[in-house]
């Protein structure tokens, strides 16, 4: 099952296990069964500390849990978690097998104290970039606390569960058999839903908080570079970021980093943090901002408010708040979100194997999900405002070249249909003669750009018609004292790197700030 370089780099893992415990695997004659049979035989022949049972009676098979003598774990795993998941496995035969986690010791101590019952069950797909971080998630989680189960299920692998559950995005989370969440969360993020009292302490902590001299709100690149440049200047720096990484976590590949040739959003985005992470740098992660009030005066203070009923203050601020996927705003798109309007075609894809999809957009973006879709749905049609495609024109020679997609221009989506349960299909408009067509289809992937994530700033800076934070070329916007950096500026070019250069710019031009003022 596994080759000589992966079995060599998993021994030296292995090496790592310092309590005995033992996998039990239940398993029938089918093909993925033997197959994950031959790839738990791997693992225990690499170590002495594992061994192996195939007499589980666990329902969903082929699946396997791992128990640990003298200690109550729920964690199991229904599939064969390579792909993405393999991480997933090493880690968790690491944990269970008495490994300690790099997770802050506050938050392991949260998680030990959560009393209730919680049976969590995580759908995934061997292809979602994002999936990985739930199922790590929730999976230490069930090593630390007894009270908390998991089970991490292959959405491919388990079709006639996904259908009946009516689930069209991973990672899907289910909580004692109802709907948790959906899309990408950490153990704060789940802790913060399953702990009510936590996000009142946060915000209680929050505002005690001492003044700081560059305060950075937004967690993506920009929002990292500008935190590492005032750190550096040996300055009291804050950030405050909705989810560290931004916009970077639901990147697939990156091929145009400078001096990477290639890597994945969710691995750079654990980068950029770690970057942070060797400065004092005060990280607030899982805040949202709500409203900036600025000085009320030359030399005053900046206070930033949150959802969660905290604030914060600092003498300058750099906004870098970044961008979400635009929606196309047309009825029955919000009611049928994960349940077949879909915006992430590496994470959702597999989950519409065989059937028929619609790509909403006919830029770079939109002609890649096309070209990706077209290797695992049955059919893909690509709809285009305009009357020509705006991707680069190689990508538009292998859309060409695919016998399963159709591509339809001047054609205006106006409604998502649906069955209650489910997407059914699309009306659109034909621009150039009005008519109204139905594509019949499974799923839609909205592939149409990004919007600035400024609605929090509405009134305080001022923002181009577009809603982006107007900046001049030192990144400061008209209030003096405050910065703003990345996607969620005028900046032309939404790009990683440039954001980075724009972070790093808006930070040096605050800390220019400071010492003039």
């Amino acid at each position: 099952m596994l080759d000589a370089t992966l079995k060599s780099q998993l021994k030296a893992y292995l090496e790592k296990v310092t309590l005995p415990f033992e996998i039990v695997a239940t398993l029938d004659d089918s093909d993925k069964s033997q197959e994950l049979s031959a790839l738990l035989h791997d693992i225990v022949s690499l170590t002495d500390k594992i061994s192996l049972r195939e007499d589980g009676t666990d329902a969903r098979i082929p699946s396997f849990s791992l128990n640990r003598p003298g200690a109550d774990i729920g964690l199991t795993f229904a599939g064969i978690p390579m792909g993405h998941e393999f991480t997933s496995l090493v880690l968790a035969l690491l944990q269970v097998g008495g490994h300690p986690s790099k997770l802050e010791p506050e938050v392991i101590e949260q998680i030990k104290g959560i009393q209730g019952e919680f049976k969590f069950e995580t759908y995934y797909s061997l292809s979602c970039q994002n999936c990985p971080d739930v199922v790590q998630a929730l999976n230490l989680m069930a090593v630390l606390n007894p009270n908390i189960r998991h089970v991490a299920i292959d959405g491919a692998l388990f079709q006639e569960e996904v259908e009946r559950r009516q689930i069209m995005a991973v990672p899907s989370v289910y909580l004692n058999g109802e709907v948790f969440g959906q899309g990408r969360m950490e153990a704060v993020e789940i802790l913060a839903k399953i702990d009510t009292g936590a996000a009142s302490r946060d915000a209680e902590k929050m505002s005690g908080k001492e003044a700081f001299d560059v305060l950075v709100i937004g967690g993506g690149p920009a929002g990292a570079a500008a935190a590492i440049y005032a750190a550096r200047k040996g300055i009291r720096t804050g950030v405050a970021a909705e989810r560290f990484g931004g916009q970077v976590l639901d990147t697939m590949s990156i091929e145009n980093f400078i001096s990477v040739q290639e890597t994945e959003g969710p691995k750079l985005a654990r980068a950029l943090e770690e970057h942070v992470k060797q400065y004092e740098v005060d990280i607030m992660n899982l805040q949202r901002a709500s409203a900036l009030v600025p000085a009320s005066s030359e030399g005053g203070l900046h206070e930033v408010k949150f959802e969660s009923g905290g604030s914060l203050k600092a003498k300058t601020v750099i906004l870098s708040t970044g961008a979400r996927w635009r929606e196309m705003n047309v009825p029955g798109e919000q009611q049928y979100k994960a349940k077949g309007v879909c915006f992430c075609p590496h994470c959702d894809g597999p989950l519409f194997k065989g059937k028929r999809v619609a790509v909403i957009g006919g830029g770079n973006s939109g002609v890649e999900a096309a070209i990706d879709l077209a290797g695992i749905v049955g059919h893909v049609t690509l709809l285009e405002f305009a009357d020509s495609l705006r991707a680069d024109q190689v990508l538009q020679n292998k859309l060409n070249s695919l016998s399963n997609v159709t591509v339809i221009k001047n054609a205006q989506t106006t409604e998502v249909l649906g069955d209650g349960q489910k997407v059914t299909g699309l009306n659109y408009k034909d621009r150039t003669s009005e008519q109204l067509h139905t594509v019949e289809l499974e799923g839609i992937f909205v592939q149409i750009g990004l919007l600035p994530n400024t609605d929090w700033l509405k009134g305080s800076v001022e923002l181009s018609r577009f809603g982006e934070i107007i900046v001049d070329a030192k990144g400061q916007t008209n209030i003096p004292g405050v910065f703003a950096a990345g996607d969620v500026t005028t900046v032309p070019y939404k790009q990683i790197v440039i954001a980075i250069g724009e972070g790093a710019k808006a930070s040096l031009s605050a800390f220019d700030h400071l010492i003039r003022s």
